[in-house]
């Protein structure tokens, strides 16, 4: 039965009046919420629901689950959470707190959808719009990050969490020199900020502010004598070298005795372990060198474990699927842009060096490893009916043509906040893009793709020696990175098969011996003419935000070209996983001079 005017109007009475005689309840403010919203009055249930978040430390359903939130007891927590979300649907701190929980089980889309309700429900709730601009930014949505982010700042100008939040996301998108600023007035407010003065640094470092960068990672030095992650950041400028005092240091720290088992301890560990591993290669010490690396591989590894064999079936469904018949079907569909060009191949490989180059160039524009591509191949494994590895190719053969140049014009909307100068062409030297090359010919088929190859043991080593922030799991063990190299290597040898000379191939060693003839190689594949800036290309004052930043501010330097050769009596499994990949490319070097 409907209720009349009068009743519901009575019923809000009686809610307004308990909630005003205990109004700690917060299932007496969620009741009310709930009222007005269906009285049509969502300002005055808006302000209700913020009470029962105010008042939500008394519900000791919610508190149960949030102590098996804190436990990462994850089942317990979310069978708690759906149970009180079915009693109550608008209890928004349930919501909240399930977005957290799909947030760790890396549901990225549900942590939205659920964020995005409780802002419906709750729009003055800012600890849920704080964690909606947190995922947004890890979604890569970082235009909807910052919008999150000014409506917070709008109301709460001074708070830190914000400002550094805004600070990263700038950085995400190329505006350094903003994220600077803001950096540099939180750390005045907050000196004793560690990973704040690590963030600083990290952005002064992409904007060439090398000396600024060290000062500010010593600074976290001596705040935490032990951060490690400050002692690998100095290393990882690759031109720094550290002193005596700071080597003894680094052992002491990865001697002290409260480092335990936990998480946290492991990752100082690592981090301490990669810096020392580059201190004592710098003198020469390579024995000593190589324990330092392989510990710290191994942590890496236990921290972030690697399937090898997910990424062989992966690869070997593209090689399935994408055959010259398929290309031929599909001729003339996607987007007929020729604007992006990509860098693929294994990471430390030269794809710096190439994006250096030709961004060097008038016509193009350098941007950063863009994750616009992996974020549509995420998409499309959603839209997958199989879990298998590779599954997301499966989708791609049941589009059509508008389909698939919708993709292709979603990439290039995704990718134009990075870009700034306006140029015709521009760069995605995201590394891994490689497993996805008969996804880039489907959706921009005039779009360029350089192959970045390095002899496998150098490029091999160099990936081993090297602690990535994330995504590259594959390189913390070296019979791993060998299979690694291999399968890529097939997959290309494929596509060259099926898609003759539509991929360019740049070998490191090659660019190093001849640079102008082989960027006068590149440039006619390109389609570009030839400029003299571009053998100038350590001028360029574009950020870099990759490990070879400071290398590729120098001219080409031939030392390194095999200074794997240092680490050899330890490299057994290494060549033992690349198999005849070795052999290949050694014997192709051979023919070619």
């Amino acid at each position: 039965m409907l209720q009349s005017g009068t009743d519901s109007a009575s019923n809000l009475a009686r809610l307004r009046t308990a909630a005003a005689r205990t109004p700690t309840q917060p299932q007496i403010w969620r009741a009310l919420g709930d009222r007005l919203l269906a009285a049509g009055d969502a300002a005055d249930a808006a302000d209700a629901y913020l009470e029962h978040v105010r008042h939500s430390i008394h519900d000791p359903v919610l508190m149960q689950a949030a102590a098996a939130l804190a436990a990462n007891r994850i089942p317990d927590a979310e069978a708690r959470l759906r149970a009180q979300l079915r009693e109550a649907p608008t209890d928004v701190v349930a919501i909240r707190m399930l977005a957290e929980l799909a947030v760790r089980v890396d549901r990225i889309e549900d942590a939205e959808n659920l964020l995005r309700r409780c802002l419906e429900l709750a729009p003055g709730f800012r600890e849920a719009r704080h964690n909606l601009a947190i995922v947004l930014h890890r979604a890569n949505k970082p235009t909807e990050a910052l919008a999150q982010l000014d409506v917070l700042l709008g109301d709460d100008p001074a708070n830190p969490q914000y400002r550094n939040l805004k600070a990263a996301v700038l950085c995400r998108v190329g505006e350094y020199q903003p994220a600077i600023a803001i950096y540099e007035a939180l750390l005045r407010e907050h000196p004793q900020q560690v990973h704040a003065w690590l963030s600083y640094g990290h952005a002064l470092k992409t904007e060439g502010h090398t000396a600024r960068a060290i000062d500010a990672y010593r600074e976290c030095i001596r705040l935490d004598p032990g951060f490690g992650e400050a002692y690998w950041s100095l290393a990882n400028l690759k031109t720094f070298r550290f002193d005596d005092a700071e080597i003894a240091a680094m052992r002491a720290a990865l001697a002290d005795p409260r480092l335990g088992d936990a998480e946290v301890d492991q990752d100082r560990r690592l981090h301490l372990d990669f810096a020392l591993g580059k201190a004592l290669e710098d003198r020469a010490d390579y024995a000593a060198s190589f324990t330092h690396y392989a510990s710290g591989n191994a942590l890496r590894l236990k921290l972030a474990p690697y399937h090898a064999d997910d990424t062989s079936a992966r690869l070997a469904r593209a090689k399935q699927i994408y055959t010259a018949e398929f290309f031929a079907r599909r001729k003339g569909l996607g987007s007929p842009s020729p604007e992006p060009i990509f860098i693929v191949g294994l990471p430390r490989a030269g794809s710096t060096l190439i994006e250096q180059i030709l961004s060097s160039h008038s016509q193009v524009e350098g941007t950063m490893e863009l994750p616009e591509l992996t974020s549509i191949t995420r998409a499309l494994r959603r839209a997958s009916a199989s879990r298998e590895p590779g599954a997301y190719h499966d989708a791609l053969t049941r589009m059509d043509g508008a389909e698939l140049r919708a993709l292709g014009e979603e990439y290039l909307t995704r990718s134009a906040k990075h870009r700034k100068l306006g140029r015709p062409y521009f760069i995605d030297k995201m590394p891994n893009n490689f497993a996805h090359v008969g996804l880039i010919h489907l959706i921009l088929p005039n779009a360029k793709i350089i192959d970045a190859r390095r002899h496998p043991l150098a490029c091999g080593w160099s990936c081993f020696r090297q602690h990535f922030a994330r995504g590259q799991n594959f390189a913390y063990d070296l019979a791993d990175i060998g299979r690694y190299y291999r399968d890529y290597v097939e997959l290309m040898r494929h596509f060259d098969s099926v898609l003759p000379g539509h991929v360019h191939r740049v070998v490191y060693e090659s660019m190093v011996a001849d640079t102008e003839h082989e960027v006068r190689a590149l440039l006619d594949y390109c389609g570009l003419p030839f400029e003299d800036g571009v053998l100038r290309f350590f001028e360029n004052e574009r950020p870099v935000r990759t490990a070879s930043s400071e290398q590729v501010r120098q001219p080409i330097y031939k030392a390194g070209v095999d200074h794997w050769q240092h680490y050899e009596p330890w490299l057994t499994p290494l060549k033992e996983a690349l198999g005849d990949t070795l052999t290949e490319f050694e014997q192709a070097r051979t023919r070619s001079g």
